[in-house]
């Protein structure tokens, strides 16, 4: 028994617990062993985030540069005129949008790929990824290409007006060049994300968008092109990009990964195909979800108004969202490239801080949203009545922006981990099969409008897919992850050996 003096003179004896050698542990020891172990874990947090920042800061500023060159277009489109924004908007946000979704998801595959076998430090293999990459996607681009083609009918058939179809039409078909564009330089943003040379992306794309602001303004004020003169400096600023980002990787800018153009290309292409196609799916289920509210305003009264409020929320959400894209990005590369070298704990502890940090930026953004709701929706309309209808959805945009924060980082741990097969099944259930139906009962049903549509999309679909991603990641075994990793590079390996790659 030991004794404690007290401040007021009385003394309390109380057991004194030894440790196993039979000494008594110091008090102030276990403060000490406390504080270094929060020492520790601030340090491990600090490394993770900078490891984590190196890439999604250039993510960002690249995936944010890139898709201002759309509000740029979406923003000339309003100031032409009411159903010129209308069109411009179902084109670029349904025609290119869908097909946008599935060619993004196909070229992730690279992040899986790519990312492990860059932390294993198989390098000649990333150049052949890539190859094959670029091959499959532009043979999509072909099988995509109807979509643009025949969008008039397609878009009458879907519920819009006639006058409507036929300018969106019209803009479709000169926004193939686009659509093609994005096969070669999907792949290539992948391609040097793997190996953490983000910078270049950044520059590129902040070079771009000063291009396509200005082409942008000579086509439409001085040229006078109207819708068309919109699509054609789209396209050219796309193509733009894609080759400024070739040029960089071709001469010199990846010496280890990219040895020139090899038949090694045409090798394993089924493999290839089967995970682009899981990837793509994957993520084209969750970029079409909110797409699909576009379409379904054709069937409402004064859609034309309808159109266009619901076409500045998606572009609010879609500019804010370059923030947890890029978080997917990184994330999707912190999880392969630590799996790849076999650290499972790494792994997990890369996806814990990138959730955490993302779930902060969502909440401002959030916040931002409901508070200077209509000043933001000023830069891409001045019509009275738009502004009015855009404000009556804030607090469904703002609630989608937070969930939209967390539910990408988890898609990341999904693609670092090659699970893209099975998030495309999650996907189907939650979004089709529950949300989508949902969101039409509410319309339909109890006659809550485009608001009632879009509430059962959120919570029918993307809160229980985020709520089933966090249950998986929660229950993962990083370290059997990590060794299912080591397999694939290694097969993949064997593979490139026998075809003289590495």
């Amino acid at each position: 028994m030991g004794s404690i003096n007290r401040d007021d003179g009385r003394n309390i004896t109380q057991p004194l617990i030894e440790d196993s050698n039979g000494q008594i542990p110091n008090k102030d020891e276990g403060i000490d062993d406390n504080r270094d172990q929060q020492k520790n874990l601030s340090t491990r947090v600090w490394v993770e985030s900078k490891k984590l920042w190196h890439i999604v800061g250039p993510a960002i500023f690249s995936r944010v540069a890139s898709y201002s060159m759309n509000i740029v277009t979406q923003a000339f489109a309003g100031h032409i005129g009411d159903l010129e924004l209308a069109a411009v908007s179902i084109a670029n946000t349904v025609i290119v949008g869908f097909n946008f979704g599935l060619l993004l998801g196909m070229a992730s595959a690279l992040e899986t790929l790519c990312g492990q076998a860059f932390g294993a430090k198989k390098y000649p293999m990333l150049g052949v990824y890539l190859q094959r990459s670029w091959i499959v996607m532009f043979l999509c681009c072909f099988i995509l290409l109807p979509m643009y083609v025949f969008a008039t009918p397609l878009l009458k058939l879907l519920g819009e007006s006639d006058e409507l179809a036929e300018l969106a039409g019209e803009v479709a078909v000169w926004m193939i060049p686009l659509h093609f564009s994005f096969s070669i330089q999907f792949p290539l943003q992948r391609f040097l994300q793997s190996q953490l040379k983000t910078g270049v992306i950044a520059w590129v794309s902040l070079a771009t968008l000063a291009i396509h602001c200005f082409i942008s303004w000579l086509f439409v004020y001085v040229f006078q092109w109207g819708v068309v003169g919109i699509a054609v400096a789209l396209d050219i600023s796309w193509w733009v990009l894609g080759f400024g980002l070739f040029l960089y990787t071709a001469f010199g800018g990846c010496p280890e990964s990219w040895h020139g153009f090899s038949m090694q290309a045409f090798y394993g292409l089924w493999e290839f195909v089967k995970l682009s196609a899981a990837s793509g799916v994957m993520l084209c289920l969750e970029n079409w979800y909110y797409r699909i509210l576009l379409l379904l305003t054709g069937f409402m009264e004064n859609a034309e108004i309808t159109i266009d409020a619901l076409s500045v929320c998606m572009n609010i959400n879609g500019w804010e969202m370059m923030i947890p894209l890029a978080f997917f990005a990184a994330t999707g590369v912190r999880v392969a490239n630590e799996l790849g070298a076999g650290n499972g704990k790494a792994a997990k502890f890369a996806t814990k801080v990138s959730v955490a940090t993302s779930s902060i930026i969502g909440i401002f953004f959030c916040v931002l949203i409901i508070v200077f709701n209509y000043y933001i929706s000023l830069l891409f309309t001045s019509s009275s009545a738009v502004l009015e209808a855009v404000s009556d959805l804030k607090y469904l945009l703002a609630l989608t922006i937070l969930l939209n924060s967390v539910q990408p980082v988890l898609s990341g741990v999904a693609v670092g981990c090659g699970w893209q097969a099975w998030v495309a099944y999650i996907n189907i259930g939650c979004y089709y099969v529950v949300g989508l139906p949902l969101g039409c009962v509410m319309y339909w049903v109890f006659n809550l409008g485009i608001s009632g549509i879009w509430a059962g999309m959120i919570f029918g679909g993307t809160a229980v897919q985020t709520l089933i991603l966090t249950i998986i990641t929660m229950k993962c075994n990083w370290e059997k992850e990590a060794e299912k990793a080591r397999l694939h590079v290694q097969k993949y390996s064997i593979d490139s050996n026998s075809d003289e790659v590495s």
